[in-house]
């Protein structure tokens, strides 16, 4: 099969290399932030092609596919962070003190690149010759070709990159507000209802409500819908069956969510993401096989492949799988060395390399392919991990099951959450790669070279995810860890991780609450049947998705609650600038906005970490003042109010400028 050698655009330079590490560096850090506060991460391709494109249009030969080349380096910081939601379990059940740097690397890097490596055979079946709407990958297509055709592209690439900046300013500054205690961090009202409680909180951020509008409506509704269920029904009417009249409202209220009502959160967690992956396999054994027969006819017809159908050679993806085995088996033995496992680390071993060999492949396929479905924001990535989890779980607990004692389930629980970190890395990053490879396709793009830029991305993001993860472990700590020697005193939920480890101490140790799972699994199975009559009454038009409503179950109502003002303001907004002929690029700017709300408050909690850890003091911003609470809380609210309103109102305006 030979390759045609022919001269491209400019694609892979030093200038859109180094500026892709730095987006990379820069939005890893903030997504690690908003993983382990809300359990969610957002696609960062749109943001990096808005900045590269500014950045570069300075250089008279810059090109849509150098262009092209930073957003790929940079998308992996939206996937890869994901890893956060199983690591901090590592924390909570006390196997780590401090986050090692190495093993975290390492656990980020190897998977990172099988990632990449599982995925290049399924370009041309699930890229190339097939019809998947993969709707991320084509906006992200999209405001690069917009952003590069005309002169109204290029002033529309500079208002985005003042977006990005206004969004992630203004927020900073309200994150600094919150945390200098001039204004509520959190808006609550919780109230005795009979002899039970119930309430509503929402906690004070910009960032929150930015991912919100990020999501959508689809997603919003469907969050709406779980608050419904656990606030107005669930926390109630367990309460009132529990009366504890010498409790709080708040206290009586968030007991019992913690308690009961999270379980049954996560069991509907897990039975939706089930029926979710189960509903793809059939496409996804039908890309897989696609992919198969494409590369046979492809030798076999010993055709020369134009720039744009060239990938990695195959067996260059050959080579490098079987060479980060090595370092996956040295980092696996590694973490066993020394424990109370050591005894059985090669059957360990031997174990965790092939589920990381097998489960790798299904993980990026099945992401890949969710990726051409619904993109890669929208991905049921918490399904996997829970699959993931389980059956890791699963394997190291049946080769440890000779041994007993709480130190052996304890160390093959840590185990497991770590063989997983792996496999998950695989997942996400493998999700990405056909996703930025859409892009590719899109805008003549060469797709071995975008492989090569999502590998150097892979590095970048790994180095960062330790880093930042040990930082905020040592100045807030996580939620349900031992926390010893943690500075601050309000922990970070780490809803993702707490969920992973649950399950992880379950199986193996056999102590779940599977009555309040079963609850939950039941209610799963009604919203997927709730969904599905949904879509065929509406004719695809409307959906609940039931991953969405678990997850607001589970997850905190000050966490839930402005991710759902985001994203019925975000529809409002859309609704409103959708029938001007400016609507669109309104739409865009509105979105670049929010990316720099999460950018922009991600990053100053990141840095108020460091301080926290430099000064050995909880609070250093905080300045006394005689206010009281309601007065904190309303001028949240309209500082809030008035920024997004203010920001939405620059959008059109901006938008309307470019069109004219």
């Amino acid at each position: 099969m030979a390759i045609v050698a022919l001269a491209g655009p400019k694609e892979i330079t030093i200038r859109g290399v180094l500026l892709g590490i730095v987006i990379t560096l820069v939005f890893t850090a903030a997504q690690v932030y908003l993983g382990l506060k809300v359990g969610l991460t957002f696609a960062t391709s749109i943001p990096a092609a808005v900045i590269s494109m500014a950045l570069l249009s300075a250089f008279k030969d810059a090109t849509i596919q150098e262009n092209n080349i930073v957003q790929t380096i940079a998308s992996a910081a939206g996937t890869l962070a994901s890893v956060i939601f199983v690591l901090p379990g590592l924390i909570m059940i006390g196997w780590w003190a401090k986050v090692p740097f190495w093993p975290v690397f390492g656990a980020c890097a190897i998977g990172g690149v099988l990632g990449v490596m599982y995925t290049v055979p399924l370009r041309r079946a699930l890229v190339s010759q097939s019809d998947l709407p993969y709707p991320e990958g084509v906006a992200a297509a999209e405001v690069l070709k917009v952003g590069t055709a005309s002169r109204n592209g290029a002033a529309e690439g500079k208002l985005g990159l003042m977006a990005v900046v206004w969004g992630a300013l203004t927020s900073a500054l309200f994150a600094a507000a919150a945390g200098a205690k001039l204004m509520a961090a959190e808006v609550a009202v919780y109230f005795k209802a009979g002899s039970g409680a119930t309430g509503i909180g929402a906690a004070s951020s910009l960032a929150l409500l930015g991912a919100g509008h990020l999501m959508g409506i689809t997603v919003g509704m469907a969050m709406l819908a779980g608050l419904v269920i656990a606030w107005a029904i669930l926390v109630p009417v367990l309460t009132s069956m529990d009366p504890q009249p010498a409790l709080s409202a708040a206290d009586q209220a968030l007991g019992m969510w913690s308690s009961k009502v999270r379980m049954i959160g996560a069991g509907a967690i897990g039975a939706a993401a089930i029926v979710t992956l189960a509903g793809l396999g059939k496409p996804v054994l039908g890309g897989l096989k696609s992919a198969l027969d494409a590369a046979r006819k492809a030798k076999s017809e010993g055709a020369s492949i134009e720039r744009a159908e060239q990938d990695l050679p195959i067996f260059i993806v050959g080579l490098v799988t079987l060479l980060a085995m090595v370092p996956a088996g040295w980092l696996l033995a590694s973490f066993l060395q020394g424990g109370v496992l050591a005894s059985l680390s090669l059957p360990l071993v031997a174990v965790g390399v092939g589920y990381i060999l097998v489960a790798g492949v299904f993980a990026a396929a099945v992401c890949g392919y969710m990726a051409g479905l619904i993109g890669s924001s929208n991905s049921p990535v918490s399904g996997i991990a829970i699959l993931t989890i389980l059956g890791a779980s699963l394997s190291v607990g049946f080769v440890g099951k000779h041994l007993v004692g709480p130190e052996v389930a304890h160390a093959l629980v840590a185990y497991a959450l770590f063989v997983t970190t792996v496999v998950l890395a695989v997942a996400v990053i493998g999700n990405d790669n056909l996703q930025d490879l859409k892009t590719g396709q899109l805008v003549g793009a060469t797709p071995w070279k975008q492989q090569v830029g999502l590998l150097i991305g892979v590095a970048a993001g790994s180095t960062v995810v330790p880093l930042v993860l040990d930082l905020l472990n040592k100045a807030k700590g996580f939620a349900g860890a031992p926390n010893v020697g943690v500075v601050g005193d309000d922990p970070l939920a780490a809803p993702q991780a707490a969920l992973i480890s649950t399950l992880a101490k379950g199986v193996i140790g056999n102590n779940l609450d599977w009555g309040l799972i079963g609850y939950g699994v039941l209610l799963g199975l009604i919203l997927v049947v709730a969904d599905f009559v949904i879509r065929k009454g509406s004719r695809e038009r409307y959906s609940l998705p039931p991953l969405g409503v678990g997850l607001a179950i589970y997850l905190p109502a000050a966490v839930t609650a402005p991710v759902i003002v985001g994203a019925i303001a975000g529809w409002m907004f859309e609704r409103a600038v959708s029938s001007a002929t400016w609507g669109e690029t309104a739409k865009r700017l509105g979105v670049l906005v929010m990316s720099g709300f999460i950018v922009g408050e991600s990053l100053f909690n990141v840095g108020l970490a460091g301080l926290i850890v430099a000064t050995n003091v909880a609070e250093p911003l905080a300045i006394p003042n005689a206010m009281g609470e309601t007065a904190h809380m309303l001028i949240a609210l309209v500082l809030g109010a008035a920024i997004v309103s203010g920001l939405y109102r620059w959008a059109a305006r901006s938008a309307q400028k470019v069109a004219a």
